[in-house]
């Protein structure tokens, strides 16, 4: 019987070691340094590299480092007990962070289902789900078993008002 193959190390053909890369990118992501700005700090360091490097490795790794800090931050908060989702025809903001995009041609119901699923299956259950008045989420709602947990937004001009153009022009 074969064994599983196990995923390929993504650092396997560069020469350094994956804390250095790690160390590289997040310095150029999370600071507002040029490329040679980072080669520059590094080389203080005692890592001699050219900015090129930088730039490879960002590209590289970038994604994969910010996809680990995604599934980290989520596994994070399903430990707290109050989410609160706010739910948009383009994205998923969690207790005050954007986790999720969808953007689709359609704003009917398969559509906001087929957001909703992807949504769920990546974070668990909500326990109260903000929308707009969009009819297709309660209806996607009432499928899922979630139309109990959702709240509509009031919108944030007066009632006399219908959208934000009129409301920049009191």
């Amino acid at each position: 019987m074969p064994r599983p193959r196990q995923p390929a190390n993504p650092f396997r053909y560069f020469h350094s070691s994956p804390e250095v890369i790690r160390l590289v990118v997040m310095m150029y992501v999370r600071f507002p340094l040029s490329l040679r700005n980072v080669e520059d700090l590094l080389f203080e360091r005692g890592i001699d590299l050219c900015h090129e490097t930088v730039r490879l490795w960002w590209n590289r790794f970038g994604p994969l480092f910010a996809a680990d800090i995604r599934r980290q931050r989520v596994h994070q908060m399903r430990g707290f007990r109050h989410w609160r989702w706010h739910l948009d025809e383009v994205y998923v903001k969690i207790n005050g962070e954007v986790l999720e995009s969808y953007v689709t041609k359609t704003r009917d119901k398969s559509a906001a289902l087929r957001f909703m699923r992807k949504a769920l299956k990546r974070h668990g259950r909500a326990v109260t789900i903000v929308t707009n008045g969009l009819k297709s989420y309660p209806a996607a709602m009432r499928e899922l078993g979630n139309e109990t947990r959702r709240e509509v937004a009031r919108p944030p001009w007066p009632s006399g008002k219908t959208s934000w153009p009129e409301v920049l022009h009191w």
